[in-house]
C-alpha cells in the first residue's frame, strides 16, 4: 500500500525547497493581521512564482481537504488573511507573482500580476504617461491582489470609482486549480454572466486572483488642493455639489476632517502642522485635476471657494500654491490613521451612507456617542464624496484602553444599525474578513446571504478557499 506524501512534501514537490516555508520565525509575519487582532498558525508560507504553480497547490489542497489562506501584501483591517489557529491552514502569499506583464497606452489598461504593490502598477502606468488612479496610504506595501479581492476603495472613488470599477479582466485559479482567463483588455463584451465581477470583493472565498487587467487613464498634469474650513458636515456636502457644477465635475478628492484629527495628526506626526489655525470644527480637503496643463484649476478652486465664502458656506480657505504645499495637506489627511494608534486604543467603524444623508446621520449618531460611550472622543473623517466615513472613537483622557475596548460589541451594534436606518453599509471599503462575518448575518437580506452561500458551493464546493471569512 502506498502512502500519500505529507502535505509539506508534496508542496515542496511543486513549489521547490525555497517556495515553502516552514519555520515558526519564517512563518510569523504572515500569521498576524495589520491591526494585531488575530493570531494563527499555520502548516506552512506557500510561495508560488507563476499561475501554474498557484494552479497545482490549489489541486494539491482540493484533494486534501486543506484550507487555503490567500494572501497579499497583508495591510487589511478586518483579518481576512490571517488563518486561523488550528495550524492546518495553507498560507498562500502571491508576492512571487511581481511583474507588469504588458502596458498598452494606446488602449488605456496594462496588465498586472497579483503580487505588484499598488504603487508598482502605479510607476508602471505614469511610465507610460498615463494614470492608475487608485490612491491609499498603504500604497507602499498593498498589493493589487489585496485591492482586488477586498475591491479597494481609497481617496479618488469619486471620480474614478471602487476597484471594481477598474478592471477589465481577470485570471484566476479556482479552487480544483483550473485556471479561468477572461484577462482580456476589451471595453464592450456583452456575451453573458460578468463571471469576473464575482471575484471582486469575494476576499479570495471563490478564487485565487493571480492577474488582471487594469484600466489607465490619461496623465492628471495639474492639481488645484485647498483645505476649507465649514461649519458642519451639512456644508461640506453643499460645498461639494457647488464645486462639482462650477469645476464642471473635475473634482478628484474630497475628504472631510475634524478638528479632533488634525489635533491628533500635529501632536503625533513629524511634519505634520496645522496649516489653517482658528479652532474651526469642520475642515474639507479637496482637489480638482485635469490632463490639460492649460487648465486654470486654481483659478476655478478659488473663485468657488471666495463664492462660497462670501455665501457664508466656507469659513475660512487656504490654497497650495506648490507641489510642496499639496503634499503637506495630503500628509495631514493620510497621517490621522497613524496618528490615531499613537493616540491610544480605539474602535474603528467603516461607514458609509447615501451622500445626502451624511448631515442628518451624524446629527443622530454624534449625540449618541456622547451620550453613551463617555469612555471615547469621536474621530469621524473620510470620503465625503461617496458617503464613506471611518467612524472612530479613540479612547478618552483618564480612560484606559481596556474601559474603551470593553464598550465595543455595544458602540458596534448602535453606530451600525443607525447606519442601517439610513440605508448604509456597515463596511464601505474595508470588507468582511473574519471580524465582520456576524454583521453581514445580521444585516444582509435573506436572500441575498442564500444566493451568496449557493455561488460559494458552485465555486468552492469542499470549502478549502479562505475558510471561515465572509460566509461561514
Amino acid at each position: 500500500m502506498t502512502t500519500a506524501p505529507a502535505p509539506q512534501t508534496a508542496l515542496r514537490t511543486i513549489l521547490g525547497a525555497e517556495g515553502l516555508l516552514t519555520a515558526d520565525a519564517d512563518c510569523a509575519p504572515f500569521l498576524v493581521d495589520q491591526l494585531q487582532r488575530y493570531h494563527g498558525r499555520t502548516l506552512g508560507v506557500a510561495l508560488p512564482r507563476s499561475t501554474a504553480e498557484v494552479a497545482q497547490v490549489l489541486a494539491l489542497c482540493n484533494s486534501a481537504r486543506i484550507g487555503v489562506v490567500p494572501q497579499g501584501g497583508n495591510t487589511g483591517y478586518c483579518g481576512g488573511a490571517t488563518p486561523d489557529e488550528s495550524g492546518t491552514q495553507l498560507v498562500l502569499s502571491l508576492r512571487g507573482l511581481n511583474r507588469v506583464r504588458s502596458v498598452d497606452a494606446a488602449g488605456y489598461s496594462l496588465v498586472a500580476e497579483a503580487g505588484c504593490l499598488l504603487v508598482q502598477v502605479q510607476d508602471a502606468a505614469a511610465a507610460a504617461q498615463r494614470l492608475f488612479p487608485l490612491s491609499l496610504g498603504s500604497e507602499g506595501s498593498c498589493q493589487i491582489g489585496g485591492n482586488l479581492s477586498t475591491n479597494a476603495g481609497g481617496t479618488a472613488v469619486l471620480r474614478y470609482g471602487m476597484m471594481r470599477d477598474l478592471v477589465l479582466g481577470l485570471e484566476v485559479v479556482l479552487a480544483d486549480g483550473r485556471v479561468l482567463d477572461t484577462l482580456t483588455s476589451l471595453r464592450k463584451d456583452n456575451t453573458g454572466y460578468d463571471i469576473k465581477s464575482l471575484f471582486l470583493g469575494a476576499e479570495g472565498t471563490l478564487g485565487v486572483i493571480t492577474a488582471a487587467s487594469l484600466k489607465l487613464f490619461p496623465q492628471q498634469q495639474v492639481h488645484a488642493t485647498a483645505l476649507a474650513a465649514v461649519a458642519d458636515v451639512a456644508a461640506a456636502v453643499r460645498l461639494l455639489a457647488q464645486l462639482r457644477e462650477s469645476s464642471g465635475d473635475r473634482v478628484s478628492s474630497f475628504e472631510l476632517i475634524p478638528r479632533i484629527a488634525v489635533d491628533l495628526a500635529a501632536r503625533h506626526i513629524e511634519g505634520v502642522s496645522d496649516p489653517l489655525p482658528g479652532g474651526h470644527e469642520w475642515y474639507v480637503l479637496c482637489e480638482l485635476s485635469a490632463a490639460r496643463a492649460a487648465e486654470p484649476l486654481d483659478t476655478v478652486l478659488q473663485e468657488a471657494l471666495a463664492a462660497a465664502h462670501e455665501s457664508g458656506l466656507v469659513r475660512d480657505a487656504v490654497l497650495c500654491h506648490s507641489e510642496r504645499e499639496r503634499l503637506a495637506l495630503w500628509k495631514l489627511r493620510e497621517s490621522i490613521p497613524q496618528a490615531q494608534r499613537r493616540e491610544g486604543a480605539s474602535l474603528r467603524h467603516d461607514i458609509s451612507v447615501p451622500v445626502g444623508a451624511l448631515p442628518q446621520f451624524m446629527a443622530r449618531a454624534v449625540p449618541w456617542v456622547g451620550a453613551h460611550v463617555p469612555q471615547g472622543r469621536l474621530v469621524a473623517y473620510g470620503h465625503v464624496g461617496d458617503g464613506n466615513l471611518h467612524f472612530n472613537l479613540n479612547q478618552a483622557a483618564g480612560t484606559a484602553p481596556a474601559e474603551l475596548l470593553a464598550q465595543a460589541p455595544r458602540v458596534r451594534r448602535g453606530i451600525h444599525d443607525m447606519v442601517q436606518e439610513f440605508g448604509g453599509s456597515f463596511s464601505a471599503e474595508h470588507g468582511i474578513g473574519q471580524s465582520k462575518v456576524a454583521e453581514l448575518e445580521r444585516y444582509a437580506p435573506p436572500l441575498e446571504l442564500e444566493l451568496m452561500r449557493a455561488i460559494k458551493h458552485a465555486f468552492d464546493p469542499n470549502g478549502i478557499l479562505n475558510p471561515g471569512k465572509v460566509l461561514r
